[in-house]
């Protein structure tokens, strides 16, 4: 079941109401009205990618409040450990394992997938966070440009790699984490790697973004009736280390208006715990509400793009195995 917004955040996502809700401000007025989240959560199996800071480290820190078992994924062995120490320190939770991994290798993504899958007999949820912004054009030694494949294409051969036994762990979850600056991007087919015009980062990003809730309505509907659930959020403007390194000036502007990563990765977390949550598939989420995921004209792709896309993603990172069907 898909979950439609209400009239009302129709109207606010249209206009400039909608970037308020982006800040601080919109959080503390939606949060006021919410029932306390304190899920039981041990014997479930969470892997979270990009856990060492911001969002994902904020996320991290509330699900192990609740007793799940967290992988968490980063690149940096050095801040996994401390991150891992600090989580253990603040909750008692024992059960935190880490994974290494450098997401924009889609060879590191198969190691990391072999590895999850020889280590975790279940995986109940997944929650494609990592991420980041680049303002020049860069590839990874596999020749894929940068942006595309740390925040797209490691999300797509992650998930259907641990599809099979994510299925398997059913009921099950998977949370993509995009970003509001999707809404003014769509995908480009015929420049997917910014091979053509010159570069902007900013776009880029975005983009990724935009392709990240594709992929959330694509797996949605192919896993319709399998117990296992594919949403997207959006976390609002969060002052996060990767908003500092990318855009400062932004961050100097709206200082006072951004979100703490904990405000920001709410909405992670109750998609990830939420027992109401265990059957809606295919939504975009600010602050526990759906969103429309369409603002501005030609930002969506047909259903026949849809399967360009797919076919572009699946060469690009090697996946092989199956995909949507042109039904």
């Amino acid at each position: 079941m898909r979950p439609q917004p209400h009239i009302v955040d129709k109207l606010a996502d249209r206009t400039f109401i909608g970037a308020l809700g982006f800040t601080s401000l919109g959080y503390r007025l939606r949060s006021r009205f919410w029932d306390p989240l304190q899920p039981n959560l041990h014997g479930r199996a969470i892997v979270i990618t990009g856990a060492t800071s911001g969002l994902g480290k904020a996320a991290a820190m509330r699900l192990a409040t609740f007793g799940a078992r967290l992988i968490l994924v980063g690149r940096n062995p050095d801040k996994l450990a401390a991150t891992l120490d600090e989580l253990r320190r603040a909750t008692g939770n024992e059960n935190l394992h880490p994974a290494l991994a450098d997401l924009s290798s889609m060879d590191a993504v198969r190691t990391l997938a072999a590895n999850l899958l020889a280590t975790e007999s279940e995986i109940h949820c997944l929650i494609n966070n990592a991420g980041a912004m680049f303002h020049e054009r860069q590839e990874t030694p596999e020749g894929i440009e940068l942006t595309l494949a740390t925040n797209l294409l490691s999300h797509f051969l992650l998930t259907n790699l641990l599809l099979p036994r994510i299925r398997e762990s059913a009921p099950a979850r998977i949370i993509n984490v995009s970003s509001g600056g999707m809404y003014t991007q769509g995908i480009s087919l015929s420049n997917l790697q910014w091979e053509h015009g010159e570069y902007d980062g900013t776009r880029a990003y975005a983009r990724t973004k935009r392709g990240q809730v594709i992929l959330t309505e694509m797996w949605a509907e192919m896993l319709q009736g399998s117990l296992v659930t594919v949403n997207a959020m959006h976390p609002g403007w969060a002052d996060t280390p990767s908003l500092e390194i990318s855009l400062p000036r932004f961050r100097r502007w709206l200082q006072p208006l951004l979100r703490t990563p904990a405000e920001g990765a709410d909405t992670i977390v109750w998609l990830a715990a939420a027992p109401e949550m265990a059957h809606a598939s295919g939504g975009f989420y600010l602050d526990r509400t759906p969103h429309v995921t369409q603002v501005l004209p030609g930002t969506d792709l047909s259903r026949k793009e849809r399967l360009q896309f797919w076919e572009q993603l699946a060469e690009l990172s090697g996946w092989e195995g199956p995909g949507p069907t042109g039904d």
